[in-house]
């Protein structure tokens, strides 16, 4: 991440919605199974007509330093341009993939 002007478009499952925020910084968490978002951005166009939910993202991360989303409700990471307008949409046809963070019995047999 040596090129300061990296945009990243981040896409994951947050309450069952899908979240599509753009961000500076995406990275591996030191946090088992978390990866880090921080530097968010948000559209600045000066416009006439104000997409409310970009305007309810904008009040949910004002403030935040990083975000902490779990790996498992991580849709997609694109590496883009330039930014877009971040959304939330309706989650009905997506489910988060099912993780086991928890190692499983193994069968020991005395031979």
């Amino acid at each position: 991440m040596g090129n300061t002007s990296e945009i990243y478009k981040i896409t994951f499952l947050n309450k069952s919605k899908v979240y599509e925020v753009f961000a500076k910084q995406v990275y591996q968490s030191d946090l088992y199974g978390f990866i880090e978002v921080e530097d968010f951005v948000f559209d600045e166009r000066s416009q006439v007509v104000v997409d409310p939910t970009e305007e309810k993202l904008k009040a949910e991360f004002s403030g935040v330093k990083r975000s902490f989303i779990p790996i498992q409700a991580v849709i997609r990471i694109d590496e883009v341009e330039k930014t877009g307008v971040s959304k939330i949409s309706s989650g009905d046809n997506v489910s988060a993939f099912p993780v086991s963070i928890v190692g499983g019995k193994t069968d020991k047999k005395d031979s």
